[in-house]
């Protein structure tokens, strides 16, 4: 997991002093972007608190400093809240296993409601399937058994789909794009649970097994992740994009409903294919679009 001191290092690696408006005199740098005494001349506070601070030794600090300091690295409000978690945090929290994620029966039933005409799949804090419906399925992890999500222990898990299951990252188009962002909103899980053993675990497990994950990690990226488009090359229907949209749940926060629509006319027309096939179950290899 991450902590306060490495965040802030990489965030201040990324400023440069032209960034914030600081006139350089000729001299050699040896940092790719603020120095520490620079960040803290300009966030208001001493350089050895500061630099306490980013070793982990200075205890923790306050809200005004934090925000400061956001302000200096040029933070938007994903990462400021990122910064204020890690803030926090003890220096080594213990970890706990959580009990297997259940969707809330509200949810279960927003799902159903949906039908099968629009793909929908419910997320946990990991990035677990929860559930989803027949054309959320074979939307995207057709190859994956459709009953999977029930038993705790298969559910699919979207991070290692992305990173280590092939037919996943033949799926999509914009992989290189997707896969930043779901990286940034781990880490952004990871701010929020940092007790998380099995959040841990799956970071760990991800940075060893994929060298992709790993460098995207080493990055310090920080995003949410509510809307966006997802291009297809589907295996059934051919090429589509859909755009993504996340329902947050009031009586689960730490649970998404995410919910795909159809990007243009030719998507609209794969979409409709596709639940079609669902509701025959026959074979479409004579009427497939073309890919």
């Amino acid at each position: 997991m991450e902590h306060l001191g490495a965040y802030l290092k990489s965030r201040r690696d990324r400023v440069t002093p032209a960034d914030v408006g600081l006139r350089l005199h000729g001299t050699a740098r040896r940092v790719p972007g603020l120095r520490r005494e620079e960040l803290a001349h300009l966030a208001g506070v001493s350089v050895g608190y500061y630099t306490r601070l980013e070793q982990g030794q200075a205890g923790t600090a306050s809200d005004q400093v934090l925000d400061a300091l956001a302000r200096v690295l040029r933070l938007d409000a994903v990462e400021t809240a990122h910064l204020h978690n890690l803030a926090r945090q003890s220096a080594a929290p213990s970890l706990v296993r959580p009990d297997p994620e259940q969707p809330h029966p509200r949810v279960l039933a927003l799902l159903e409601s949906l039908g099968e005409t629009t793909p929908a799949v419910v997320l946990g804090r990991r990035g677990d399937v929860l559930a989803w419906n027949r054309t959320g399925h074979a939307l995207f992890a057709e190859h994956v058994d459709f009953g999977a999500p029930r038993d705790p222990e298969r559910r699919p898990s979207v991070p290692r789909m992305f990173f280590l299951d092939p037919h996943f990252r033949d799926l999509h188009r914009n992989w290189d794009e997707l896969a930043r962002i779901h990286v940034a909103y781990l880490r952004l899980t990871a701010g929020r649970y940092p007790t998380d053993a099995r959040l841990a675990e799956l970071i760990g497990e991800l940075a060893m097994r994929s060298d992709e994950f790993a460098a995207l990690w080493a990055e310090g990226e920080v995003a949410d992740c509510t809307v966006g488009t997802m291009r297809l090359r589907h295996p059934t229907v051919g090429r589509l994009d859909v755009d993504y949209q996340v329902w947050l749940q009031p009586d689960s926060p730490d649970h998404r409903l995410e919910v795909y629509t159809p990007n243009d006319r030719g998507s609209a027309d794969a979409l409709r294919l596709l639940s079609g096939h669902i509701a025959a179950q026959e074979p479409i290899s004579s009427i497939r679009l073309s890919s």
